[in-house]
């Protein structure tokens, strides 16, 4: 509850007491739970929606449409080559060696460092997605967005720490022939 009300409010003695908030809010509401959605669905709702008061009340609310940039491209072009296939494929996860279980730890302590670099929405979307295990429709329904907006968020975030962890093993190599960005 904790991460998920930094993706609100940064101050953290703030966010404590959102979640004390919250968790009021639960033991005085849990008699009224309908059960319309999952317990843990309905107190991220309650997070949500202590979180976004707090924030507008401390003035530090800035709304979703606002993070991102029509400019920005949803993947790096130079990822792809001109016919629009992998130039530079991402590398398999899935090979366990002895290095890569030592190194894990450290690479989820990056990846989290990475995710609270990502802007707010994306950093939500991808808490709630990827760390808190929700399924896309409740996070829609907590975060009052659309599917295609939380799709394109999540899609962002996880290509954003994906890149960084990426940089960070110097595993991302230039692509041959690769497409030029619009940037050069």
């Amino acid at each position: 509850m904790i991460r998920f009300a930094r993706s609100f409010i940064r101050d953290h003695s703030i966010v404590e007491e959102v979640v004390q908030d919250a968790w009021m809010a639960v033991i005085d509401g849990i008699a009224g739970f309908e059960r319309k959605s999952s317990l843990k669905s309905w107190m991220f709702a309650i997070v949500a929606n202590k979180a976004k008061s707090r924030a507008r009340r401390e003035g530090r609310t800035i709304p979703f449409a606002a993070f991102g940039s029509a400019d920005e491209p949803p993947v790096d072009a130079d990822r792809f080559r001109s016919d629009g296939m992998w130039g530079s494929p991402p590398l398999p996860w899935t090979e366990i060696t002895p290095e890569r279980i030592v190194s894990g730890r450290q690479l989820w302590e990056h990846a989290l460092e990475f995710l609270g670099q990502l802007p707010d929405a994306q950093r939500t979307v991808v808490t709630l997605i990827d760390i808190e295990l929700l399924a896309p429709l409740e996070v829609c329904r907590i975060l009052e967005i659309s599917e295609a907006n939380q799709r394109t968020l999540l899609h962002r975030g996880r290509t954003r720490i994906r890149a960084a962890l990426e940089d960070l093993l110097g595993e991302r190599k230039p692509a041959p022939g690769a497409a030029k960005s619009r940037r050069s």
